[in-house]
């Protein structure tokens, strides 16, 4: 081992000296930095040993995204830095937020131990024996079939490693370099050998992916702790193998050659669903377990302590896995990988035999009104319509699969909630289908972005540039009140003019033709160039050429567009860009 010069918050050198007096929240970020570097250093060494549960080469990237959002939460506190209580508290909601993938969400239980067993303001030799014990707990019970040989198992040698030395060599729980010590070096012995404990990883010839990672990271702990780096010529070995010689395709994982309608009751999983979870409880939590276990395996699901809940999933059924966490609670955060990506150039050569001119990219519009639906479809996009009845869950995700595209541009255009939209979203997606939603909250904001289409583009670049051309689109609408009520504004009485900008309303009137152009005024106050007007189906006769008129009245300069939509509801749909 040799000395290594650490950087305090301030920018000074920091030594072995330094780094033993301030055993606090400043320790606590350095060894996150210390964390990240190691890990962006040998990502690829680690995603190289990646064979369980899949083979996908991902975990080194899951581990450094994981302890790089502990990181950054950690980095936004500005005040009482030295409370190490209040560092781990900000490392753990970040990394329960930012998990990525199994061992990710793994790594975050070991950080939020930490906050748990770190209450004051510096953390000692105790409660570092006490963080890797309580990690240990909470990593077992947030998985679903523990398997001996993965970072759980490399995690309980650290952990009960460091308690012993606790108990025997440093009874006063002050030495932190020889708890954090033997702590790692538990980890490094457990780390070799998992492949006595796990078949995968012996017919490959490698060490636990997750386990090597968490070595690494109890490793900058010692760093940062002692000011001297760890340099251990025997991790993972013996028979580790280079990546170039690890063969995956030598692994029963046939999963790769399986549409999700194919899986049936098989055990591997086509998708990686993980999500995070507000406004839940214990028992809600559990039960969605319990549904998940039955959808999929490799289950996970944390919290951060803070009422928040982190889930992992590998499953068939992408869809159902999302509307399953949309009955625990508040779901967001939503990231859907596919272990089919591999096989994405057979797959759409299958998508083009299944669908002639699947290749084609097709636009699907949620419209109401007769005229408005004759309008997008001029555009070229495939218009449902929702006039009568909102539209549902089930019959957006049909149309989705009707139009027989490889990939498919929404506009649902305000008639569903982000919820809703999640799951459709995440239903509609499989390796013949790529789908992208837009936030698109109106009919206006729809055609905004419906100018701007572009098939010949990358299809992630079109619908980006949608969005934007979308976000940039202010939008309003003139309705009738049909019974009182009260408003952010005031209250509306039956018959008044109600005038909104996005989903608040702005103003109330008993003049439809005033209120109209009151309307136009509030939405130009800040600048636009173009205002599109989108009249509906009980708008006065007039209504179009009296605002059109008090635009360039008023506004000069500004042009304007009238179409007729002959959607319910709103007299007039405005946008401008």
């Amino acid at each position: 081992m040799g000395e290594v010069q650490g950087v305090a918050d301030d920018g000074r050198r920091t030594g072995a000296e330094e780094a033993e007096s301030v055993a606090d929240g400043h320790l606590l970020r350095r060894w996150a930095r210390r964390a990240v570097d190691s890990l962006q250093k040998r990502r690829g060494e680690i995603n190289s040993l990646n064979v369980f549960p899949i083979p996908d080469s991902d975990t080194g990237t899951n581990l450094l995204f994981t302890m790089r959002a502990a990181l950054d939460s950690a980095e936004t506190i500005e005040d009482d830095v030295r409370s190490a209580g209040r560092v781990a508290n900000a490392l753990a909601r970040g990394a329960v937020s930012g998990a990525r993938g199994n061992s990710g969400v793994i790594l975050s239980q070991v950080i939020r131990g930490i906050a748990e067993s770190v209450q004051g303001e510096r953390i000692d030799g105790r409660s570092f024996a006490n963080s890797l014990t309580t990690a240990t707990t909470l990593a077992s019970r947030a998985v679903s079939d523990l398997v001996e040989g993965t970072i759980v198992t490399v995690l309980r040698a650290s952990g009960e490693a460091a308690q012993e030395c606790v108990d025997t060599r440093t009874p006063s729980g002050e030495d932190l370099a020889s708890v954090v010590a033997a702590a790692a070096d538990a980890a490094a012995v457990a780390l070799n050998k998992t492949p006595e404990q796990l078949d995968v990883l012996a017919s490959a010839g490698v060490v636990d992916a997750g386990g090597f990672g968490l070595v690494l990271i109890l490793d900058a702990f010692v760093e940062v702790v002692t000011g001297k780096s760890q340099v251990r010529e025997d991790l993972g070995t013996p028979d580790l193998r280079s990546a170039s010689l690890v063969d995956v395709s030598a692994f029963d994982h046939d999963w790769a050659h399986k549409s999700p309608i194919e899986c049936g009751d098989h055990s591997e999983q086509d998708f990686e669903v993980m999500y995070l979870v507000d406004d839940s409880d214990d028992d809600r939590m559990a039960a969605l377990r319990t549904r998940l276990s039955v959808l999929g395996d490799s289950t996970v699901i944390v919290s951060d302590g803070f009422g928040g809940w982190s889930v992992h999933v590998h499953c068939c059924d992408a869809g159902a896995a999302v509307e399953a966490g949309l009955e625990a609670g508040k779901v967001h955060g939503i990231r859907i990988s596919s272990f089919l990506v591999d096989e994405r150039d057979q797959l759409v050569a299958r998508a083009e035999r299944r669908f002639p001119g699947a290749g084609a990219r097709g636009v699907l519009a949620v419209v109401a009104g007769e005229s408005a639906a004759a309008l997008f479809e001029s555009e070229g996009a495939t218009v449902l319509r929702c006039d009568d009845a909102p539209v549902t869950r089930a019959q957006l995700l049909g149309r989705i699969r009707q139009m027989e595209r490889s990939e498919v541009l929404v506009l649902p255009n305000g008639a569903l909630t982000a919820q809703e939209l999640v799951a459709v979203s995440a239903a509609a997606r499989d390796p013949l289908h790529q789908v992208l939603l837009l936030s698109t909250s109106s009919m206006v904001q729809g055609l905004a972005a419906l100018a701007v289409h572009d098939a010949q583009r990358n299809v992630a670049d079109d619908g980006f540039t949608m969005s934007e051309a979308a976000a940039a689109t202010r939008w309003g609408s003139l309705r009738i009140a049909v019974e009182r009520s009260l408003t952010y504004v005031g209250t509306c009485d039956p018959g008044d003019a109600i005038g909104l900008m996005g989903h608040e309303v702005v103003l109330i009137g008993p003049d439809v033709a005033e209120s109209s152009a009151r309307l136009v005024d509030l939405a130009l106050g800040s600048g636009g160039e173009l205002v599109t007007l989108l009249m509906g189906a009980d708008a006065p006769d007039d209504l179009a050429a009296q605002l059109e008129a008090h635009v360039i009245a008023h506004h000069p300069g500004v042009d304007v567009l009238v179409y007729q939509g002959d959607q319910p509801g709103d007299l007039f749909q405005l946008g401008v860009e």
